[in-house]
């Protein structure tokens, strides 16, 4: 199986330049053994049942776009993951003018060293601080690293700064926002929770490599960018003993569902986790973790796409992106949502 089989034409004003308010709702397409789109985000509460648990992504992103110079030359970094050293993996526009050794200057004072340069464009860093003083001054540096499909050629908003946030977001770290959970709000958890449905959290940053297109052809050899997570003991348990009492466990977002899947056994118990995972997920994984998917629509030839390809089976798959885009769902980052169910 190659990219070709995962490519579909996408009209550009398919594309969500902002969400709908209120975030739940936006629209909701089912996709089962029948497929049902006269739904919205806030139906969602009935198309759950009392001890399924909902599995959500707790990372919270970070501006991660930073504007830096190395003497006189201009130097664009988009922070990737930070490495259990404290050291940073950074994409770099102009890389080839960084070498080890450099020190790059950022706004406010911030510098960093460069510590190697990677065949990937990237480059490994330290910076001169960490920890909680760290962030500070990268709110104060850094911008949102908004995917390439929104358009600001001005750069992010003070919108974007609140609507490229979940309002599960606790831990600081990811590039990008797990955009599923962008759909919840208190009133919609509440709904969720009074039919009796459980939320468990887990985390896993969101890199700069999903923005990235796939390049190889043959997908067995292509390599996805490793992130870093964490599933806690409680967290794990609460997922076990919820598949146990024989409750359906739904991931929010395709984020949760690659670290639930790197940490599945092969009986679909769930382990506590904490490190990075380079999982891809294209047709003919085995899924252990999950019975039910809630995601947002990709982008053609993305490992995203390919990944609820797997879940739910390509050919439904492309059968309900072509009814989407038909029916003129808003795809990406702040556009429609999707509830699949595990062929």
């Amino acid at each position: 199986m190659d990219l070709a089989a995962f490519d579909f034409a996408l009209p550009s004003e398919r594309i969500a330049q902002h969400p709908v308010r209120p975030r739940d709702a936006a629209r909701l397409l089912r996709v089962a053994g029948e497929r049902r789109d006269d739904f919205f985000m806030r139906d969602l509460p009935g198309l759950l049942g009392p001890g399924d648990l909902i599995v959500v992504n707790d990372t919270r992103v970070i501006p991660a776009q930073l504007e830096a110079r190395r003497g006189m030359a201009r130097i664009g970094l988009t922070l990737d993951r930070e490495l259990p050293d404290g050291t940073w993996h950074a994409l770099a526009r102009n890389a080839r003018r960084l070498h080890p050794g450099d020190t790059i200057v950022c706004a406010g004072g911030l510098s960093g060293q460069i510590l190697a340069r990677n065949a990937d464009g990237g480059v490994l860093l330290r910076f001169d601080r960490a920890g909680e003083a760290f962030l500070r001054a990268l709110r104060a540096a850094g911008a949102l690293a908004l995917p390439p499909y929104i358009r600001r050629p001005e750069g992010p908003t003070e919108d974007d700064a609140l609507d490229y946030q979940t309002m599960f977001a606790r831990n600081d770290g990811a590039v990008a926002a797990p955009t599923a959970g962008l759909h919840f709000t208190p009133a919609l958890l509440a709904a969720i929770a009074a039919r009796g449905v459980r939320r468990v959290e887990i985390t896993l940053h969101v890199g700069a490599g999903t923005f990235l297109p796939l390049r190889e052809a043959n997908l067995e050899t292509h390599r996805l960018h490793p992130e870093r997570g964490e599933i806690t003991p409680p967290a794990a348990a609460a997922i076990n003993a919820a598949r146990a009492a024989g409750g359906r466990i739904v991931a929010i977002g395709t984020t949760t569902l690659r670290l639930l899947e790197s940490a599945s056994s092969a009986d679909g118990r769930i382990a506590p986790f904490a490190g990075e995972t380079e999982i891809f997920i294209h047709p003919g994984h085995v899924f252990k973790s999950a019975d039910l998917l809630f995601t947002n629509f990709h982008l053609p030839r993305s490992s995203l796409f390919m990944l609820v390809c797997a879940f739910a089976g390509l050919a439904r798959m492309r059968a309900a992106y072509a009814h989407a885009i038909a029916k003129k769902y808003r795809f990406y980052s702040y556009g429609d949502a999707s509830l699949l169910e595990r062929a």
